[in-house]
């Protein structure tokens, strides 16, 4: 199925953890959200780096992630120069490499709605030269 939008890797572990400030936020937003939300192997490899060892938070983001909600967006060699440019024109936030993936497949299938908590950086990225990302949830519903 095709994706409606995106989602980063702060969302996802929002999503997953009841005790982040976030997740209510999330939660309501992923829930608010045509989905399923696209995302890209950098930002699970990311997610699960960042889950640490715990079987129980590893089999949650499995759940999530065959849940039909969220779907993985390719990416081929041929991405690769894209996403060094990306890395370059952002190098003073510093752009990661999950972002700039995430970045690139907003343009490559049109996707303008992103999942993030990531704020700062998703506010300055722009993909197809100018476009800004529509963010959810808002900057100050978790109070952030």
């Amino acid at each position: 199925m095709q994706a409606r939008g995106l989602i980063d890797t702060g969302a996802l572990l929002a999503l997953l953890d009841k005790d982040d400030k976030w997740h209510s936020a999330c939660v309501a937003a992923f829930d608010g959200m045509r989905l399923p939300l696209g995302t890209t192997y950098a930002v699970l490899a990311e997610l699960f780096h960042l889950l640490g060892e715990s079987k129980k938070e590893h089999d949650a983001a499995w759940q999530l992630l065959r849940s039909g909600g969220i779907t993985i967006l390719g990416l081929e060699d041929a991405d690769l120069p894209a996403l060094q440019a990306l890395m370059e024109r952002y190098r003073d936030r510093p752009m990661d490499f999950a972002d700039a993936t995430l970045v690139h497949v907003a343009a490559k299938h049109a996707l303008a709605e992103i999942l993030t908590i990531d704020h700062d950086d998703f506010e300055t990225y722009r993909w197809s030269g100018k476009r800004r990302f529509r963010i959810v949830p808002g900057r100050d519903v978790a109070g952030a």
